[in-house]
């Protein structure tokens, strides 16, 4: 029995409970391996303004996100409310790279559904080490600023591949092996392996989303050097703040012009 892509896509991302959202992101990820899903273009294209999710956790804006940290459970507890956050945030995000663009190759809709699965992966293992300690997702307040950029590009491919991978999602790499180092120190060596295991999926998610950005230059025949940095200032994210790790941007696909325009040497 065959599924359709962009339906089971749009399921996923309208389901609310958290359990029902991995299980539901994997066993599509799964049909589509199995050959069972098929492209249903002319499903209609809704924009989705709040994507499913639980009632909790609620959220604030990034100011008012309670502090984590280090040397504590409690504070190490926080730490990964917070990252598990982002990981839910970005299951919706690859579900929605799914079912919003059309027209694109089968390797484009491959690539976003195993990001989807691993993302769902790594939000099950967080959630698990909350709960290990005492807590689960929604016990403290989060903000919502990865769906914001999703409303903000989901007009156009090009856009999203360029600023939401390329951008926000590679942040994480630059800050992620400094939190391991620390995460060591205390001697918390589940969350380290979580982490280590985010760090190497992540890498591989930025650089499905470098793919992808170039292959639309390409396509459209516009300079992706010139492109990256026109989308970086109209949107406002042509800043960054704090080091900047270059090793694992360029193994995500980045070239060193690109490095060097984020990094203001240009």
């Amino acid at each position: 029995m065959s599924v359709s892509l962009f339906q089971g896509a749009h399921a996923c991302l309208m389901q609310a409970g958290v359990e029902s959202k991995v299980a539901d992101t994997r066993a599509l990820y799964a049909a589509w391996q199995a050959g069972q899903v098929v492209k249903d273009e002319a499903t209609p294209i809704e924009r989705i303004e709040i994507p499913g999710r639980p009632d909790q956790p609620a959220l604030v804006p990034p100011s008012d996100v309670s502090r984590r940290g280090y040397n504590s459970v409690a504070g190490r507890v926080r730490l990964a409310h917070a990252i598990a956050h982002i990981e839910f945030n970005a299951i919706n995000l690859a579900l929605d790279a799914v079912y919003r663009f059309r027209g694109m190759p089968d390797d484009y809709y491959a690539d976003w559904l195993q990001v989807a699965a691993e993302e769902a992966l790594h939000f099950s293992l967080l959630n698990a080490y909350l709960e290990a300690n005492g807590s689960a997702y929604g016990d403290y307040d989060a903000h919502n600023g990865l769906w914001e950029m999703a409303l903000k590009t989901d007009h156009d491919v090009l856009t999203r591949m360029a600023l939401v991978p390329r951008v926000l999602e590679a942040r994480g790499l630059d800050v992620t092996q400094a939190m391991i180092r620390r995460l060591e120190q205390a001697r918390d060596t589940a969350l380290v392996d979580i982490l280590q295991l985010i760090f190497h999926d992540e890498i591989g998610h930025v650089r499905i989303g470098s793919h992808w950005f170039n292959y639309v230059c390409k396509l459209e025949n516009i300079d992706s050097l010139d492109t990256f940095r026109r989308l970086l200032a109209q949107y406002r994210q042509d800043t960054l703040s704090g080091p900047m790790d270059e090793l694992a941007r360029k193994q995500a696909g980045f070239s060193q012009a690109e490095l060097d325009l984020l990094a203001g040497r240009e």
